[in-house]
């Protein structure tokens, strides 16, 4: 890849951060005030886990 593409792709991914600054900013406030609910993410990842420990010891 050439020095000026380089440039060009470095100067479309600040863009793109500038760009989407507000909704991510945005989207940490909210991710700090939420309850945390952190068994509504951990029992779907353990039975899948322990779906896949299944498979592979019925192999």
């Amino acid at each position: 890849m050439g020095t000026w593409e380089q440039l060009a792709l470095g100067a479309v991914a600040l863009l793109v951060i500038f760009w989407f600054r507000p909704g991510i900013k945005a989207a940490l406030k909210q991710s700090e005030e939420a309850d945390k609910d952190w068994p509504a993410i951990l029992l779907p990842i353990a039975g899948v886990v322990l779906f896949v420990i299944f498979l592979v010891a019925t192999i």
